[in-house]
């Protein structure tokens, strides 16, 4: 089983983070931020991963820290369960339908952080969590994996369901990326021999 915990303590935020690829799709997460908690229990779910996860930030300054911060431990998670990254697809993709909403995301856990993220959410809130925040999550977790991540919401109505459909596209693409290739068993999935 390939797992990991972080812990990182900032004098803006606490968190401890405890991941399993090889999951079931439990979850026990707690941010402060319930729609931020809600989201990451999808991409959970729909990653077959395994997370319990704490985090109390600065929220009576703003959201930012936390969801920031929690995307750079749940990235250093991922990437620490990889280990050397021998023999698993590293890149994924995934489309998911939501009611009136189709999301895409892709992951490519190269060693290349990048983010690009396009919800198309021009509310300011979505239940309790500051939408632009969806993409400093986004952000966080490329910087933390060292990876590619880029999601895009192609079309949809409520904004709820262009979120949600982004954290469940993540977590089956992520899902993809870091499961073991039987075919490349053995193999590095690069040509230059680094990941």
């Amino acid at each position: 089983m390939r797992r990991a915990v972080i812990e990182r303590n900032t004098t803006e935020t606490r968190i401890r983070l405890a991941l399993t690829l090889e999951g079931r799709g439990r979850y026990d997460v707690r941010t402060g931020i319930r729609f931020f908690d809600h989201m990451l229990e999808l991409m959970t779910r729909h990653g077959a991963l395994d997370l319990d996860l704490r985090a109390e930030g600065d929220l009576d300054v703003d959201q930012h820290h936390t969801v920031e911060d929690v995307g750079i431990v749940l990235g250093e998670a991922v990437a620490k369960a990889l280990g050397d990254k021998v023999g698993i697809n590293r890149a994924g993709y995934f489309v998911m339908p939501m009611d009136d909403t189709l999301a895409v995301a892709a992951v490519d856990v190269s060693g290349r952080p990048h983010a690009v993220v396009d919800t198309g959410v021009r509310a300011r809130l979505v239940g309790d969590l500051q939408s632009e925040l969806v993409t400093d999550f986004f952000d966080g977790f490329a910087m933390g994996a060292r990876a590619n991540v880029h999601v895009k919401v192609m079309y949809g109505r409520s904004n709820h369901h262009r979120i949600e459909a982004v954290f469940k596209a993540f977590g089956r693409a992520l899902r993809v990326a870091c499961a073991k290739d039987r075919q490349l068993a053995r193999m590095l999935p690069s040509t230059k021999g680094l990941l």
